[in-house]
């Protein structure tokens, strides 16, 4: 385009229009393999709808307008009320429509949901919060069967519904969680928050709460799953929005997070003046009842990791093969290329671990893939969440100041980027827990450590990875949680490594297995030794997004 100061050109053109699955060798592969093959079909028209313009507006408008807090309506009356853009709730729409709340039936259930939560977290993440609340809170509800009853339909359901009415007058509904407090954050036990009985209390029962939560998630949803000190210790309460009677329950919205990120997504802090809950599990066992729950949440922060570094690699490469500089496309630079081809061999292992990860979620019943679940999804939310920080800051540098813009999807995919190491257990969490999951599941770590040894065996590389790992592993307790981090990042590179040497092809593995064995690479992106064949990195880039 002509202006009367200059013309518009070295600009890459817009990147819409595409599917994101049919440009995702590694997650077709993966998908195909992990046990989901019949859910191709759906994904490749979600990776084509979610690529689309109008989709993509929809994430930016949904990210410029915030919610907004209404806590009395013009008579004074208390309301507590979050208004969304319209763009939330047609993201919310299509998050229903696809599944994205509940399991199919079919084998492979979770690996399915995976991929399909792995497309939408590359256009707009702030909306797969509930999503995922309300998925990780039907294995819970479950175990409470004349609850369950009255909501199993409203959760199912595939229609977004988005009206403010008590949960019997919906059609839809949706879950969020209330767990920390000023006082203590990660740190539950120190919960403050108080749960008296009703009458005579007991599972399933009614309780009246006070007290207070700092960090109350989507406080929009229909009920929460929230964290209270009943007599017998802290115990888990489902806490409705709207009481039975109709009433609004006393859930009063103090104010909204200011968030780096995450920011269509509504976090709140909330009081509770005897708010009306009814006990879920045990009393006294609320922290245990919640594990798994957890456990879910986590692995989607894990998928939703390994979605920003997709999509950040996608965008840069978009604009690397568009832009000239120095009389050559970006990505045609070696040094460029270098960069590049790291941050692809980074992308594909994420990949793979999180497809890897919700298969351990479809066998349950299975010693080793509970172990591979409880040890490896702490330990893989560490891992992958903090690279993805300094994996979207690479992606960003690659467009230059055109990637510092908010108007450019670089700006969110690096903001949204340090809440999945943040939410659900910050990294020394998840590396102590990944400790204690190895001293509860010794057998399972055994058979863990044995399938490694196994398919480590015909590579020096990882055979050296493994034995330093178990060298580490013979530290005093102690020892051990002071080095957590750094047998956490052995552990998941090495499961990474023998993944790669499984499933990707033998240049990729081999590129990715030296240079994450080797200490002088691996600290940026970009600094691999200089026998990586130009044509090897053409090879891989061609994989990661086909030109």
């Amino acid at each position: 385009m002509a202006w009367p100061t200059h013309t518009v050109s070295n600009q890459p053109p817009p990147l819409v229009d595409f599917n994101l699955l049919t440009t995702d060798a590694a997650l077709i592969e993966g998908v195909n393999r992990e046990g989901a093959p019949w859910h191709l079909p759906a994904l490749q028209q979600l990776g084509a709808r979610l690529g689309s313009a109008d989709i993509q507006l929809l994430a930016e408008l949904a990210n410029r307008h915030t919610p907004e807090l209404a806590t009395h309506d013009r008579f004074g009356n208390r309301i507590d009320v979050v208004e969304f853009h319209p763009a939330w709730h047609e993201l919310l729409a299509l998050l229903r429509q696809s599944g994205m709340q509940a399991l199919s039936p079919r084998p492979g259930a979770h690996v399915a949901r995976a991929a399909g939560f792995f497309l939408h977290a590359q256009i707009e993440a702030g909306s797969l919060c509930p999503i995922t609340m309300t998925f990780a809170a039907l294995p819970l509800l479950q175990q409470e069967p004349a609850l369950f009853a009255q909501i199993k339909e409203k959760i199912v359901n595939s229609v977004h519904d988005p009206r403010d009415l008590p949960i019997a007058d919906k059609s839809a509904i949706l879950f969020g969680m209330g767990m920390t407090e000023k006082q203590g954050g990660s740190d539950l036990r120190s919960n403050q928050t108080t749960a008296q009985a009703v009458s005579k209390g007991g599972r399933g029962e009614s309780y009246l709460l006070n007290g207070h939560k700092w960090f109350f998630s989507a406080p929009m949803c229909d009920a929460h799953l929230v964290l209270a000190r009943a007599e017998a210790g802290l115990s888990a309460f489902f806490v409705p929005r709207w009481r039975a009677d109709g009433s609004k329950n006393a859930v009063l919205i103090q104010r909204l997070k200011d968030k780096l990120g995450n920011r269509s997504n509504a976090s709140s802090e909330v009081e509770f003046y005897d708010a009306s809950g009814i006990l879920i599990g045990v009393e006294g066992r609320g922290v245990q009842t919640l594990v798994e729950m957890a456990n879910t949440t986590r692995l989607d922060c894990v998928i939703a990791s390994s979605a920003l570094m997709r999509q950040g690699l996608v965008q840069a490469l978009h604009h690397a093969r568009h832009r000239m500089a120095f009389g050559r496309l970006l990505a045609e630079q070696p040094l460029m290329m270098n960069v590049l081809t790291d941050l692809a061999l980074e992308s594909e292992a994420a990949t793979l671990l999180m497809l890897r990860l919700a298969r351990t979620f479809d066998v349950a019943d299975s010693a080793a893939e509970r172990a591979w679940r409880r040890i490896l999804t702490p330990a893989a939310k560490f891992w992958i969440c903090k690279r993805a920080l300094e994996f979207t800051g690479e992606c960003m540098e690659v467009l230059g100041g055109n990637g510092y813009v908010e108007n450019a999807p670089l700006a969110r995919l690096y903001r949204e980027a340090p809440v999945n190491s943040i939410w659900e257990g910050s990294g020394n969490v998840m590396c102590v827990d990944m400790l204690r999951a190895m001293e509860r599941e010794p057998d399972g770590f055994a058979m863990m450590l044995a399938e490694l040894a196994n398919l480590a065996s015909g590579d020096t590389r990882l055979r050296n990875m493994l034995a330093s790992l178990k060298n580490d592993l013979l530290m005093k307790p102690e020892q051990r949680e002071l080095m957590a981090r750094r047998i956490a990042q052995k552990l998941v590179l090495l499961v990474q490594g023998c993944l790669m040497l499984q499933h990707a092809p033998p240049e990729m593995a081999d590129a990715f297995i030296s240079s994450r064995s080797d200490a002088e690479c691996g600290r940026v992106y970009g600094t691999f030794a200089g026998t990586l064949a130009l044509s090897v990195q053409g090879s891989i880039l061609e994989r990661a997004w086909p030109a």
